[in-house]
C-alpha cells in the first residue's frame, strides 16, 4: 500500500510538471512597445511624444486604453490609422500639437471603445464628415486652436448636423477666431451639457440655435466680440432647464438703447457667472459702467418705432398730395375750357390751311402741262 501511494503521489507530481511546462509554452509574450514610444501595461498607457512620428505606428499594444501622441508631424490621420482589432479598447486618445491638416473619412470610425478625443493645436484644413463613420461613442471632443480656417469648420458643422455624434456630452471649440456659428451647427447635439465657445472673436448668436441642448448644463462665452444678446437667444436660455452657468466676461456690450432688454435679462438671471463684473465697452461715455447698474433713461431709449404703420402713413399722405394734384389739373381744365376750345379750333385751321396748300402743291407737279404753265407764268 505504502508503495502505490508513493506511485500515485509520483504520478500527480509529474503531471502537475507537465502541465505546468505546457502552460508556460503556450502563454504569450508580453506585448511590446514601439521603439519611439514609452509604455506602461499597467496603467494601460502608451505616450509617442514629440519623436517626429510622421504616422501613427502601426504595432501599438492591444491593452492601451489612453494613447497620446503628440508634438509629432503626421500631417494627415488617413482611414485606418487607427483600428479596433488592436485597439479595442482605446478609450482615450490624445492627438494635439501633431500638425495634423486631414483629417480623411473613417480614420476614426473603427473605434468602440473611444469616450475622449483632443485634437486641439492642429492647423485643420480638413475634417471629414464621415471621421467617425454613421456614427460614434464619443462623448467628448476638444477642438482648442484647430478650426481656423473656414473648410475646418464647416466640416465640423457637416458632421455635427449628421448625428454622428449623439453621445457628445463635452464640446470644445476655444481659441479659434470664430466669428459666427454655421446655422443649424448645434441642433444634433442632445446629450451635450458643457459648451466651451471662448477666447474667439463670435459677435453675434443670431444664427444660433440652443433649442435641442436640454441637457446643457455650462456654457462659456468669454473673451469673445459680443456687443448684445437679442431677445431670441435670451428666451431659449431660459428655455433649458439644466442651464445653470453662462460666462459672458470680457466681451465688448455696447451700451445704447438695444441692451436695454439684456440687462433687464441679467437683473433677474441667476444663470450668469460674475453678472456684477459685465460693464460697457461702448459708447465711449459709458465705458467701464457696469451692466446691473444702467438705467433706461441713460440708454437714450425713445418709444419703439412701428415700422409698417410708420410707412402705411407714408404712402396715404402721398395718395392724398397726388389726389389734391390731380383736382387742381382739372379745375384748371375746366376754368378754361373755352380758351382752350378756341386754342384747338385755331390749330385745327391751321392743320387744314397747310394740309391744303400741300395738295396744291402736289398736284402741280404731278402734271406736266400745270408745270410748264406755272413757269410761263413765272417767265
Amino acid at each position: 500500500m505504502p508503495g502505490r501511494e508513493a506511485e500515485r503521489r509520483g504520478a500527480l507530481c509529474l503531471g502537475l510538471l507537465l502541465h505546468a511546462l505546457l502552460g508556460c509554452g503556450s502563454a504569450q509574450p508580453p506585448a511590446a512597445c514601439p521603439a519611439p514610444c514609452e509604455c506602461s501595461e499597467a496603467a494601460k498607457t502608451v505616450k509617442c511624444v514629440n519623436k517626429n512620428l510622421t504616422e501613427v505606428p502601426p504595432d501599438l499594444p492591444p491593452y492601451v486604453r489612453n494613447l497620446f501622441i503628440t508634438g509629432n508631424r503626421l500631417g494627415r490621420l488617413p482611414a485606418g490609422a487607427l483600428s479596433a482589432p488592436r485597439l479595442a479598447e482605446l478609450g482615450s486618445l490624445n492627438l494635439s500639437g501633431n500638425h495634423l491638416r486631414v483629417v480623411e473619412a473613417g480614420a476614426l470610425a473603427a473605434l468602440p471603445a473611444l469616450r475622449q478625443l483632443d485634437l486641439g493645436g492642429n492647423p485643420l484644413a480638413e475634417l471629414s464628415p464621415l471621421a467617425f463613420g454613421r456614427a460614434g461613442p464619443l462623448e467628448e471632443l476638444a477642438l482648442r486652436g484647430a478650426l481656423r480656417e473656414q473648410g475646418a469648420l464647416l466640416g465640423l458643422a457637416d458632421l455635427l448636423q449628421a448625428g454622428a455624434l449623439r453621445n457628445l456630452s463635452r464640446l470644445e471649440l476655444a481659441d479659434n477666431g470664430l466669428l459666427l456659428l454655421p446655422a443649424g451647427m448645434l441642433g444634433a447635439l442632445p446629450a451635450l451639457r458643457h459648451l466651451d465657445l471662448s477666447n474667439n472673436s463670435l459677435v453675434g448668436l443670431r444664427n444660433v440655435s440652443f433649442q435641442g441642448l436640454v441637457r446643457l448644463q455650462s456654457l462659456n462665452l468669454s473673451d469673445n466680440s459680443l456687443g448684445v444678446l437679442r431677445n431670441g437667444t435670451l428666451a431659449q436660455w431660459r428655455g433649458l432647464p439644466a442651464l445653470r452657468r453662462i460666462s459672458l466676461s470680457r466681451n465688448t456690450w455696447v451700451c445704447d438703447c438695444a441692451i436695454e432688454d439684456m440687462v433687464a435679462w441679467l437683473k433677474e438671471s441667476d444663470q450668469v457667472e460674475g453678472k456684477e463684473a459685465l460693464s460697457c465697452a461702448f459708447p465711449e461715455k459709458m465705458a467701464g459702467r457696469a451692466l446691473l447698474k444702467l438705467n433706461t433713461s441713460e440708454l437714450n431709449c425713445s418709444a419703439p418705432v412701428d415700422v409698417p404703420s410708420q410707412l402705411q402713413t407714408s404712402y396715404v399722405f402721398l395718395g392724398i398730395v397726388l389726389a389734391l394734384i390731380g383736382a387742381i389739373f382739372l379745375l384748371v381744365l375746366y376754368l378754361n375750357r373755352k380758351g382752350i376750345k378756341k386754342w384747338m379750333h385755331n390749330i385745327r385751321d391751321a392743320c387744314r390751311d397747310h394740309m391744303e396748300g400741300y395738295h396744291y402743291r402736289y398736284e402741280i407737279n404731278a402734271d406736266p402741262r400745270l408745270t410748264n404753265l406755272s413757269s410761263n407764268s413765272d417767265v
